[in-house]
């Protein structure tokens, strides 16, 4: 499995940031309901660890699941913002895990282990999108072509 196109999408997202970091203060607080930049990062990190973390249990036998609600949960997001020391740490923490990510083709994952049906719960803006197992591959794939270039075109809208 050809990670490279994660990476990529990771690699996007921390620039956006960095175009945001550069435009100075915004224009204003984001829209009711809508995240500022630190908390756009943190959810995408939470996403990304949560992606890890089914890639590790499948590698390790033991039972996946992957449920993305509590990346979505305001404390958690601004807790994660905390720890990571804001933007620059986020930023720090996201190209980390693109390594981790990288790796879960060929050098970690057999296509078995990729194929393995992962019991997902999916839910946009209180909306459930998936509840029914998905590949491993599905997920790590949705990451980069949907989930991590869908939050970079939230971050970049910040700007307008």
């Amino acid at each position: 499995m050809d990670t490279s196109p994660l990476r990529q999408s990771i690699r996007a997202l921390v620039d956006a940031a960095g175009l945001v970091t550069a435009a100075g203060e915004p224009k204003g607080p984001p829209p009711p309901g809508e995240w500022d930049a630190d908390q756009i990062l943190a959810h995408v990190s939470l996403v990304n660890a949560m992606t890890l973390a089914a890639a590790h249990a499948v590698a390790a036998g033991a039972r996946p699941s992957y449920d993305n609600r509590i990346a979505q949960d305001r404390w958690t997001i601004d807790t994660t913002v905390d720890s990571a020391g804001g933007t620059e740490g986020l930023c720090a923490r996201l190209r980390n895990q693109a390594d981790a990510l990288g790796m879960l083709g060929d050098a970690l994952l057999s296509q078995r282990d990729l194929d393995t049906r992962v019991p997902t719960l999916l839910v946009s803006n209180d909306v459930v999108m998936v509840d029914q197992p998905l590949p491993l591959r599905d997920l790590i794939v949705g990451l980069a072509e949907q989930e991590i270039p869908g939050h970079t075109r939230q971050l970049l809208a910040l700007l307008d």
